[in-house]
């Protein structure tokens, strides 16, 4: 904590981020008072599926009847529904769609914002969703960082899962590269998706084409994902309730980011948390994010993302802090840009009208922010 503090921004930059006594001289061309409100990094949502169209609150109500999420997929529901939703949706429909629930984000603070794609499941619609969310910068004062992830599922009509990673590696993922789409690439590791082998083509695919990765790990059951994704470098491994001390401990040799995602473990009503000890003793770096996407986490709030990494996780005020800020940056393999308050980094800040920290992670269904920066503005 820094009190009396000041920041000061020049193009989009901070220039100067500490004790207000020790701000350079000559003075600022503009002074905003914060009024000794809190001022953090702005928070970065490291982990979404923000663009698709429809919605499946009929799955909703089947899981309140005792469907899994499991279930639901290989009945031919889940995301196959969403694809269909998606495909059939134009791209100023996707786009128009994600606004609001990207706005949502915004109010609460939110600077940074990964989406990911994975609605599409074939070349011309995994771009479409991509070039939907880089349209999505393009409109509102928000870091947009995108994701392929082809490898999501197995499309509706398809049964030969490696033939589909045959084409996510030789056709999709080539040609998202080529367009300059997608900044990382993802995959399902998953006894409902993919298997650590057929991943292990995608993240070959992706590093011939200069992109990290990234995957959704050990979500379900232990497939040895956190292992795989270390194994391969990616910037995170994502869900990873059943990850085991061996993955953690090649996440933590890695440099893997873990990304837990509170949402969907409450949404599916799941019973076995992330191994937050393990990652604490191997020293880890834990961030946060909404997971937003219609199916499994259908939540458009940061701070509720907080609180639930408190309650559920078993998480500290100041791991759901850095969660959101420093370590969500990691994830994203933006540190150097984003997620603390630095000088070089984007002057990206939210203002918070709080007596203490804590009151963001405490607080359910109540949006503290004064004011918000992104990019100097």
């Amino acid at each position: 904590m820094v009190e009396p503090g000041a920041v000061a921004s020049r193009a989009g930059r901070i220039a100067f981020a500490g004790p207000e006594r020790a701000l350079p001289s000559p003075g600022a061309a503009e002074i905003v008072d914060c009024g000794g409100r809190w001022i953090t990094p702005g928070l970065v949502d490291c982990h979404t599926h923000l663009v698709y169209a429809g919605n499946r609150a009929a799955e909703f109500e089947q899981r309140l009847t005792g469907a899994s999420y499991a279930d639901i997929a290989r009945a031919g529901g889940g995301i196959a529904s969403s694809v269909a939703a998606t495909r059939a949706a134009s791209p100023d429909c996707l786009v128009a769609e994600a606004l609001p629930r990207l706005d949502a984000l915004i109010v609460e603070g939110v600077t940074t914002v990964e989406v990911k794609s994975g609605y599409g499941l074939d070349g011309p619609h995994e771009a479409k969703q991509l070039r939907a969310a880089r349209q999505l910068a393009a409109l509102r004062p928000v870091g947009i960082v995108t994701t392929f992830l082809g490898a999501h599922a197995l499309p509706p009509g398809s049964e030969d899962k490696n033939a589909y990673i045959a084409r996510v590696c030789e056709d999709m993922l080539p040609a998202v590269a080529a367009e300059g789409l997608a900044d990382a690439v993802d995959a399902f590791c998953e006894g409902i998706a993919f298997s650590p082998e057929q991943v292990a083509r995608v993240f070959a695919a992706a590093r011939h084409h200069g992109l990290p990765v990234k995957l959704h790990a050990d979500q379900l059951s232990n497939n040895s994902g956190a292992r795989l994704a270390a194994e391969h470098g990616a910037l995170s491994a994502d869900h990873l309730e059943y990850a085991d001390e061996d993955g953690v401990a090649a996440m933590a040799r890695a440099g893997t980011a873990a990304v837990l995602l509170p949402g969907a473990f409450y949404f599916l009503r799941e019973t076995q948390a992330p191994p937050v000890a393990l990652f604490r003793r191997h020293g880890v770096p834990m961030a946060l994010a909404t997971d937003s996407n219609p199916g499994s986490s259908p939540l458009t709030s940061l701070l509720l993302a907080m609180n639930m990494g408190a309650t559920l996780f078993r998480m500290t005020v100041e791991e759901c802090i850095a969660g959101v800020t420093r370590n969500a940056a990691r994830a994203l393999g933006l540190s150097e840009q984003i997620g603390t308050l630095e000088a070089g980094k984007r002057c990206d800040l939210a203002i918070w009208s709080v007596d203490a920290l804590a009151e963001l992670v405490y607080r359910i269904g109540f949006n503290p922010l004064h004011r918000r920066v992104w990019d100097g503005r």
